[in-house]
């Protein structure tokens, strides 16, 4: 890239990192310090500005960068998961997000400890949503390293690590200096600018077709070099049986997935009421409905303008699709439009990572203060230490997503997040939906049901594809691969279950009848909600 790319992206995305770097100084000089003000921001956030701030989280680098560049290399194949991170949406609506926010405080341990014994319910809980987190923010990290080293024009690892490095550093210092309240607004600036760049980048590749929907399409098949198989199913998930049954673990643990995921969840604690949470919930699939929509004709135009073979010599696994797309748009490289576009583009991803990575963070050093921290120790001013506790749990918590990220940088983003989703639905839906719903739900179920769903997702992975056996694996010089699939959904979330139920069957303690009302009661009224 020209160094006017450079200097205009690098300018833009500092400018972005200045603006939130105040928000979260002028956040941090008005905080009161408490529990509720840290993890929830005080709950005073209207139903539009928290679905903002969802539709901020949950559009990630894997939506942004990844999706469009698998649409770019397989077609309809890429487009599927659209379709999955979308409905998924209907399951929070229907199922999760009054019923949470009624139930709990400030994490997803909170809703089930409500009628279990608390210590290992809590320190499982917060196991799994400190696992699912890290594993959320790998994607992110590969993500910015994939970007800077197209800005930068260096592929070497040198560039990518102090990438990676940099962006772990600027999510420590939002989530310990400004908490839930800092990390929303910024969430909800970053939702605004990642949603007017897809707007005027959507209109920009509809003009250049002169409004031909069909004309996109085809030029896109045409420039693929799969014709017409480019437009139909079976390009990356038809080969074999394999490959079917992986695409079916993969939208099972998309659709399932959202419901369980930490840090969509403690969202719906910054309002102040139920109902609140359902609107928010009502904002956000609206926002994420039309950006989804958008992101289809992104991947069609990288296809079609780009080519496939362009985007997959800039990074092997498409994540740098759109930002090709928005230079060539602007008129190719070293023209004032490419230039301006192709930085505008860039630092809206990278506004988007640090807006994601925050959230992240945030909800996983939640867990692992008021979850891990609050079972294992018991104190006299326990809401003081516990908010310390979770500044420094941010810390910890980034160096790992940081080693992770730089193993993992050769991954598209949008994969490495279905994993994150398939752990989210093995372990944490599992024991959500039981609590919920079923009367006769013991502590033991809910142990089991969050073990029995996170263990053998994670060992799944290990023995998949992902990681050896393959030149495109985390390690591809040594081969153990015993499970076929990339995504260990379809396996992992039944056991999940099933764990549950094994669990509460076999177990000697009878479910507390009157906890449970409570609990029914509570959910479906908000009676005595916090």
């Amino acid at each position: 890239m020209t160094g006017g790319h450079q200097t205009l992206a690098l300018l833009l995305f500092s400018g972005f990192v200045a603006v939130t770097l105040g928000i979260t100084t002028w956040v941090s000089r008005r905080r009161h310090g408490s529990a509720e003000e840290f993890y929830a921001g005080g709950r005073l956030f209207s139903p539009m500005e928290n679905g903002f701030a969802i539709a901020g989280d949950y559009m990630s680098a894997a939506s942004f960068l990844g999706i469009g560049g698998l649409i770019a290399l397989y077609g309809y194949d890429g487009l599927l998961y659209v379709v999955g991170f979308l409905v998924a949406w209907l399951v929070v609506l229907f199922l999760v997000a009054e019923l949470v926010r009624n139930c709990g405080r400030f994490t997803l341990a909170d809703v089930v400890a409500a009628r279990m014994s608390e210590r290992p319910v809590r320190i499982a809980a917060g196991t799994s949503s400190v696992t699912v987190s890290v594993l959320y923010l790998v994607a992110q990290m590969v993500g910015a390293g994939s970007l800077v080293a197209l800005l930068l024009g260096r592929t070497s690892g040198a560039a990518q690590a102090w990438t990676v490095i940099g962006v772990g550093a600027l999510m420590v210092i939002y989530v310990s200096l400004g908490g839930m309240r800092a990390t929303t607004w910024i969430q909800i600036v970053k939702a605004v600018l990642l949603l007017g760049g897809t707007v005027a980048l959507t209109v920009l590749v509809l003009v250049r077709f002169h409004g031909d929907f069909d004309q996109l399409l085809i030029t896109a098949a045409e420039r693929s070099g799969h014709g017409k198989a480019f437009l139909a199913p079976g390009l990356k998930y038809g080969g074999n049986w394999t490959a079917r049954l992986d695409f079916i673990s993969l939208g099972l643990a998309l659709v399932l997935g959202t419901a369980g995921l930490p840090h969509i969840l403690s969202r719906f604690y910054t309002v102040p009421t139920a109902r609140a949470a359902r609107r928010s919930t009502v904002w956000s699939i609206g926002l994420i409905g039309g950006f989804y929509l958008m992101t289809i004709v992104l991947g069609f135009g990288a296809a079609a303008v780009v080519g496939p073979d362009a985007v997959r010599g800039s990074n092997a696994a498409g994540n740098t699709a759109v930002p090709l797309l928005a230079l060539d748009l602007g008129g190719g490289v070293g023209s004032t439009g490419g230039t301006v576009l192709f930085a505008v583009v860039a630092a809206v991803a990278f506004a988007t990572i640090l807006a994601v990575v925050a959230g992240i963070t945030l909800a996983s050093s939640a867990s692992v203060a008021h979850d891990l921290y609050a079972s294992l120790r018991r104190s006299h001013g326990k809401a003081r230490s516990e908010v310390a506790v979770a500044r420094f749990a941010a810390v910890g918590i980034g160096v790992v997503a940081i080693a992770l990220g730089l193993l993992a940088r050769d991954l598209n983003v949008a994969f490495l997040v279905g994993l994150a989703f398939a752990v989210a639905a093995s372990a944490n839906l599992p024991v959500l939906l039981y609590s919920l719903f079923w009367r006769g739900f013991t502590t033991r179920g809910a142990v089991w049901a969050v073990y029995g769903g996170l263990i053998p997702a994670l060992v799944l992975v290990l023995l998949s594809p992902v990681v050896s056996g393959s030149p495109v694996s985390l390690f591809p010089e040594v081969d153990f691969q015993y499970f076929p699939l990339q995504n260990p959904g379809i396996v992992s979330i039944p056991l999940g279950f099933l764990a549950g139920w094994l669990g509460t069957v076999t177990s000697d303690d009878v479910a507390d009848e009157a906890k449970y009302a409570e609990t029914e009661v509570r959910s479906l009224t908000g009676a005595g909600a916090v």
